[in-house]
């Protein structure tokens, strides 16, 4: 009878030690925050051509939003920020609506989404993504940031707005610097000039925000090209490297200015 309570003793230890184990290898929510490379789906590897943005989705924990492109498309959506560690509820994502002559990477990445239930951290830089039966479903991969807030330095033509061309030769050609020192922005829209600061998010370097920007209130004959550059840096939430520069993203993640060094 010893020895059979002993066994039973030995046997809740065990389940006790491997439970706890169990829970200190959960990975909490917040170590998915950032910006992140889809790279592996279903276990297959994602092949996109050199010349095309590659598939990547960006989670912010704090706010339970995420964005990010799917292969031809802008996506965004949100996620529950009030679960236990290794759940991620994700709602449906939603995308923009342009069509592109391949639209299989586009498919893949957004049906594996639409079937996550859990994550958990595969290496020091990779999570998978896992679906309702514990089936691996899609790896991330952190991305390296090509650039951090200190390259926003000096100033900046802003050559695009909304996807329209800001035309050239205007009187008041619309730029931005950036002040690092002072963490402040400087510019004109087109017609009137603006002042104020901006903010980082600690543990996102890509996330920037202009809050309180200030404009003078002189009136010009044409103020589209104003009034639309004010309307999205009001909106601004990201930054990242583009083809051209430097695009300026809002919370949706889409592209709503470009820079370009001047």
């Amino acid at each position: 009878m010893r020895k059979l309570t002993v066994i039973i003793s030995g046997l809740l230890a065990l389940a006790m030690a491997t439970s706890c184990q169990s829970k200190k290898e959960e990975t909490p929510l917040s170590a998915l925050n950032g910006e992140w490379n889809i790279v592996k789906i279903d276990g297959k590897e994602l092949s996109t051509s050199s010349n095309h943005e590659a598939p990547f989705i960006v989670f912010d924990t704090a706010t339970g939003q995420l964005y990010g492109f799917s292969g031809c498309n802008r996506m965004m959506g949100s996620f529950n920020t009030d679960t236990q560690p290794g759940i991620l509820q994700l709602e449906p994502v939603n995308t923009t609506r342009m069509a592109c002559p391949d639209m299989t990477v586009e498919q893949s990445v957004i049906e594996a989404l639409s079937k996550v239930k859990s994550f958990a951290k595969e290496m020091d830089d990779k999570m998978v993504l896992r679906g309702a039966d514990d089936k691996d479903i899609m790896v991330i991969e952190k991305k390296k940031n090509d650039i951090t807030v200190s390259d926003l330095a000096g100033q900046w033509e802003i050559i695009e707005v909304q996807n329209e061309q800001v035309p050239s030769g205007m009187e008041n050609q619309p730029f931005i610097e950036f002040n690092e020192a002072e963490a402040r922005i400087h510019g004109n829209a087109g017609c009137n000039i603006f002042n104020g600061g901006y903010q980082i998010e600690e543990g996102n370097p890509l996330a920037i925000s202009f809050p309180n920007t200030i404009t003078t209130m002189m009136s010009c004959p044409d103020m589209e090209i104003e009034s639309k550059i004010i309307n999205a840096l009001n909106g601004v939430a990201s930054f990242d490297k583009v083809d051209n520069g430097v695009g300026l993203y809002n919370a949706e993640g889409l592209l709503v200015l470009v820079l370009q060094k001047k």
